[in-house]
């Protein structure tokens, strides 16, 4: 036989298997798919949670670029009922990645109006229409503003409703599950408090806090059963979070490094960004340096501190000492730069607190 014709043997063999594993290749990733389809179309983790307050960060991060944080999203489980603390960019994608169906939101509370904490409002409240079957809007509880936001979005996704309703017919994606509704709420006092919603077995109460100029602002703190959490939303050092945070399990506050924040500044403005280095030099002043969240869970007497919004990105973990500065020498109880995923599980009768990442 001739070199010719073995190489041209040799070739045809080498095709024919190309061929082979090419199918035998699409064979493995459609099981792969259907696999995990089943296996995602299944579960339901709110339903296997333990009974306890889960604290979910479907978003940990701020307006700017961080590869580990989204804008702010919080997810709160108390027992098997599920809400949500704003609503960033991504946050619909965020709860699902946690293990959610965003069809099971009771209701969403919003700390304020900054654009960063209502990005993925509109997104959100169509996953929720499409989640499970429903035929009310989504409950958006706010102060004062936050049926100018609502109404706006369901004017802006209306004519994508007719899409919906029309292409998967009205049992399906029923008119009157689409969008949300406003749940106007008093703006508490400077140093008061409102109670929104007060069961035996939970309570949720909104609670100014200092972000000014930006008015309202709220933080929100969350018992269910005997554990309890506090989250600050945007604020400087606020008392009435020290106040409402006393003696609580888990308390989720913003933080902001101000001297990493000043090399963003200085770099802006080296560049000839002056509006961009106007910004950097503005935003410490109503934020909340580590250190002095720190002080916050010290005086208060915390369990556990989650840092969300969190300003500059940290892209490496290797960072967050350096953000943290000195705050583990002014508070030695647990505490822990926040990042999507993390994932917070309190049980009655215990004071055990266990975090893990779902990312």
């Amino acid at each position: 036989m001739s070199v010719k014709k073995v190489i041209v043997g040799l070739v045809g063999v080498i095709v024919v298997v190309a061929v082979l594993a090419v199918g035998f290749r699409n064979q493995i990733f459609e099981q792969l798919v259907t696999k995990t389809a089943a296996k995602r179309m299944k579960e339901n983790f709110l339903a296997d949670l333990p009974d306890g307050l889960h604290v979910g960060l479907c978003g940990a991060g701020s307006p700017l670029p961080d590869p580990k944080r989204e804008p702010p999203c919080t997810i709160v489980v108390a027992g098997k009922r599920l809400f949500l603390i704003d609503a960033g960019s991504g946050a619909g994608r965020n709860i699902v990645k946690l293990g959610f169906n965003p069809g099971d939101i009771e209701a969403v509370f919003l700390t304020h109006f900054h654009s960063d904490h209502i990005d993925g409002l509109g997104e959100l409240m169509l996953m929720h229409w499409g989640g499970r079957p429903t035929t009310k809007p989504l409950p958006i509880y706010g102060a004062a503003g936050v049926s100018l936001i609502v109404n706006g979005l369901n004017q802006v996704y209306s004519q994508d409703m007719t899409y919906r309703v029309a292409h998967h017919g009205i049992e399906t994606m029923a008119p009157g599950g689409f969008g949300g509704e406003a749940r106007v709420f008093e703006t508490p006092i400077k140093e008061g408090r409102t109670v929104l919603l007060d069961e035996p077995d939970l309570q949720i109460v909104a609670f100014s806090v200092m972000h000014a100029p930006i008015h309202p602002a709220v933080g929100y703190r969350i018992r269910y059963k005997d554990r309890t959490m506090v989250i600050s939303g945007d604020t400087a050092k606020s008392s009435a979070v020290q106040r409402e945070a006393k003696g609580v399990d888990l308390l989720v506050h913003e933080a902001l490094n101000p001297k990493l924040v000043g090399l963003l500044q200085t770099q802006a403005d080296l560049a000839g960004n002056k509006k961009l280095a106007k910004i950097f030099g503005d935003i410490p002043n109503y934020h909340t340096p580590p250190e002095q969240v720190a002080e916050i869970a010290r005086d208060a007497g915390v369990g556990y501190v989650l840092l969300t919004h969190v300003v500059p990105a940290l892209p490496m973990t290797a960072m967050d000492g350096w953000f943290l500065g000195k705050s583990r020498d002014i508070f030695t109880g647990k505490l822990k730069v926040g990042a999507d995923g993390d994932f917070v599980s309190m049980l009655p009768g215990s004071k055990e607190i266990k975090l893990v990442n779902r990312h």
